[in-house]
């Protein structure tokens, strides 16, 4: 192999080490996404990738989703840059990418370019290891129940401004339902949840918000959880369909600026 692998946590993360022209091979890639759905998140040190060597890799790596300029999306509260920027004061809260479609995205690729002082580390929890520890009380009663998945709930968690044009286009966005525990197509089985679970079908709201809570609590320990405290040329890929992420808050006028690429998804919800 033409890159070192090293665990980063027993649950989850991998820190790859190896040159760009190493990670850019198509043998080299077909590892990395193997061991990316085996460890949740891979971590490259300084590795300063430019852009197109990121489309490149991804490229390698599943199918590229069209977003932003040439594959490349730029993830800022910049409002000069993005104009939906408020809207990323979710992604401060934990959730997965792609809970309002069918098939969410299978991956994301995520360098960082300009970084804030304060904050802004991002921190990965592993839904498969969550689900696989719960005792099997637990399992029996999660099984067969469905959530309710909501763009604007997400938004109003994450206190995005609720002025009449932000709520109608949140409103335009339909909710999703989704088996709380998605069963994969490999086997393993996973838990649909973060700031964008409204409700758990057919419950009383009070005991649906605390088992919500309780299993969002649950995923998010320690033994489950990476946290990433980023430097210039960092790259991080994680399997969105099986890892929460989040970014810790950091100060809107910071100049933070990561360039992402998204792998389209594979497999849809249960």
């Amino acid at each position: 192999m033409a890159i070192e692998a090293v665990d980063l946590t027993p649950a989850i993360g991998s820190k790859i080490i190896g040159s760009p022209e190493n990670v850019l091979q198509p043998e080299t890639a077909a590892q990395l996404r193997k061991l990316l759905v085996e460890r949740g998140v891979l971590v490259f040190p300084e590795l300063n990738l430019t852009d197109e060597q990121q489309v490149q890799l991804a490229d390698m790596m599943g199918n590229l989703r069209s977003e932003g300029e040439k594959g490349i999306f730029k993830v800022t509260l910049d409002g000069g840059i993005n104009a939906k920027a408020e809207y990323l004061k979710g992604s401060w809260l934990w959730h997965m990418d792609g809970t309002h479609d069918d098939v969410p995205v299978f991956a994301s690729l995520l360098t960082g370019r300009v970084l804030s002082k304060e904050g802004g580390q991002t921190g990965f929890a592993n839904s498969y290891a969550a689900y696989e520890a719960l005792s099997p009380e637990m399992k029996a009663r999660l099984e067969g129940l469905k959530v309710v998945h909501s763009f604007a709930t997400s938004m109003s968690r994450a206190d995005v401004s609720p002025t009449a044009e932000n709520v109608a286009y949140w409103r335009s966005i339909p909710d999703k339902t989704h088996s709380l525990v998605w069963p994969h197509k490999s086997g393993r089985k996973s838990l649909v949840i973060g700031c964008h679970a409204s409700h758990v079908v057919g419950m009383d709201r009070k005991e649906s918000d605390a088992l919500l809570a309780e299993l969002l609590d649950w995923v998010t320990q320690p033994q489950f959880t990476y946290w990433h405290q980023w430097k210039p040329g960092d790259l991080l890929i994680w399997d969105n369909t099986g890892v929460l992420h989040r970014a810790r808050p950091y100060p809107l006028d910071s100049g933070r600026v990561m360039h992402r690429t998204t792998l389209l998804g594979e497999e849809a919800f249960a």
